[in-house]
């Protein structure tokens, strides 16, 4: 057995069954492997920022790594983007890399990098397998750091001799730690705070806001009367009807603040306290108002959810029911495309258990409020505002869930960054339906400037946040990919375009000409 055998061997053994990949040539005997040693679907990105925004996805939706293989320096980092986003999300990822063979390196090819150096700033666990005798053990330890709670990017570097050398085994995978619960003293502090009648607040999120915990959480704000928020980066929310009422803290600061001002608690679960995005001189750096409380109830490396229900045991609630919301779908709207009628529209439509994942930052900013009451789903967010991750992790929670619908919401400006995502819907046959907001700027970054008292930007800062010019075909681009596409001008045009969607087989792609 060589390297990549025992590399490929070892995955298999510890639950890994997707590999998301765009490889080269240091990574030929791992492919080899790949191709003869049963028991991991291999997808295809042309992109390296797809093959790590959909193991993202995937990890969102499955519970459990994907791995990537990329193809040395320059092939991670055309991925990192991506990489910082999961960083940001904490979800597990086995990150495979190809290097040059161990006596190739002081030849200083061209394609001769700091792997490492490279792979330092998005990865919790970092290794260089060098001989065949190693990858197996080290293939093994890269999945328990993975797994080890909240996720954890896992970078295993393999040298291209050490891939293709005899001598090599499969590892043996011990049993992946669990996270532990919270101290006793957490719980009976944030019980104290609950019945002491302060408004209050709790923050949730990893897997307190979906399953088990989102349903205790639910428990608890029924019977305290506690709000229940989610940072805006959150990675992974339950929604709907019948599921707990959360309200994501608004990215704009004002509005956070004055959602916000209410409180006298923060009850933290797995959540950091809510800051903005960047500095502004004449901002604080947190929404929270002065005076505000803060207390931990579970850290992001313990079990949220447990620490949740712990929460409601704590309070006696026993079988109590909880706050969850009622079926109300809001009514599609006639005329002309605008941002709120889009959101009414996905609101009336969406099916039940979809996946929807959201990087509109400004033409979605309604989508929340107007699908509070639709079908039950989950929502995906961009966890790391390195924009390009809608299409990607779209990719990879269809992968992770084929029985499930996936509505992508995405913009001219961002999607431009991993187009090449569409193709890999086509080729894998994904039940993807993906909306392009063609509103032809990057409309947020108009907000931004404007946010510092800049005044209306010259006509060289202007073209620096327009894209018109040439305006962007994304119904030619998603057809050169092999993906069907329509352009929708009107509500109707868009209503009959994501049912289309939602009702066929495959990747479909609606443009929004806003």
């Amino acid at each position: 057995m060589n390297g990549a055998e025992s590399l490929v061997g070892t995955l298999v053994a510890g639950g890994v069954e997707v590999c998301f990949t765009n490889p080269g040539t240091s990574e030929m005997h791992v492919v080899a492997a790949l191709d003869h040693v049963t028991g991991i679907r291999c997808v295809l990105g042309l992109f390296e920022g797809v093959v790590t925004g959909a193991a993202d996805g995937y990890a969102r939706m499955a519970g459990k790594p994907a791995c990537t293989l990329l193809h040395l320096g320059p092939g991670l980092a055309n991925g990192v983007a991506n990489l910082h986003n999961a960083r940001k999300a904490q979800v597990p990822i086995v990150n495979i890399i190809g290097d040059h063979a161990t006596y190739h390196l002081r030849h200083d090819g061209p394609l001769t990098s700091d792997v490492e150096g490279i792979a330092k700033p998005i990865s919790k666990w970092l290794r260089t397998s060098r001989f065949a005798s190693e990858i197996g053990r080290d293939a093994a330890d890269a999945m328990v750091a993975a797994r080890t709670a909240p996720g954890q990017i896992a970078t295993l570097i393999v040298s291209a001799d050490a891939a293709w050398s005899q001598g090599g085994a499969v590892g043996a995978v011990p049993a992946f730690p669990r996270a532990p619960l919270p101290a006793a003293a957490a719980v009976e502090h944030a019980v104290a705070i609950l019945r002491s009648g302060a408004s209050t607040a709790i923050v949730l999120a990893g897997d307190a806001l979906f399953g088990r915990g989102l349903v205790a959480a639910g428990r608890i704000a029924a019977a305290t009367n506690a709000k229940l928020l989610a940072p805006y980066p959150f990675t992974r929310m339950e929604r709907g009807v019948g599921r707990a009422s959360v309200e994501r803290i608004p990215y704009v600061f004002e509005q956070a603040e004055d959602l916000l001002k209410e409180f006298r608690h923060l009850i933290l679960v797995g959540a950091p306290v809510p800051v903005t995005y960047f500095a502004h001189p004449d901002k604080k750096a947190s929404p929270v108002p002065d005076g505000c409380e803060i207390h931990t109830l579970a850290s992001a490396a313990e079990d949220c959810a447990g620490a949740v229900e712990s929460l409601a045991a704590a309070l006696s609630l026993g079988s109590a029911a909880g706050l969850v919301e009622k079926a109300e779908r809001p009514a599609m709207p006639p005329g002309g495309l605008a941002g709120s009628g889009i959101a009414a529209a996905i609101g009336a439509l969406l099916p039940e258990n979809a996946i929807v994942v959201d990087e509109s930052m400004t033409s979605g900013r309604n989508l929340l409020t107007l699908t509070r009451g639709a079908a039950p789903h989950d929502m995906l967010a961009n966890t790391g505002g390195s924009i390009g991750i809608a299409m990607p992790l779209a990719v990879g929670a269809a992968v992770a869930c084929p029985d499930r619908r996936v509505l992508c919401l995405s913009a001219d400006g961002s999607g431009m960054y991993t187009a090449q995502a569409l193709w890999t819907m086509a080729r894998e046959g994904l039940n993807i339906t993906t909306l392009i907001f063609a509103n032809r700027e990057y409309a947020v970054l108009k907000r931004e400037f404007a946010s510092f008292g800049l005044g209306d930007p010259g006509p060289r800062a202007r073209d620096l946040f327009e894209i018109g010019r040439p305006g962007l075909d994304w119904v030619s681009l998603a057809k050169g990919m092999g993906v069907p596409g329509t352009r929708a001008a009107s509500m109707e045009e868009f209503g009959k375009a994501l049912r289309e969607g939602f009702e066929s087989e495959g990747p479909r792609l609606i443009e929004l000409g806003l």
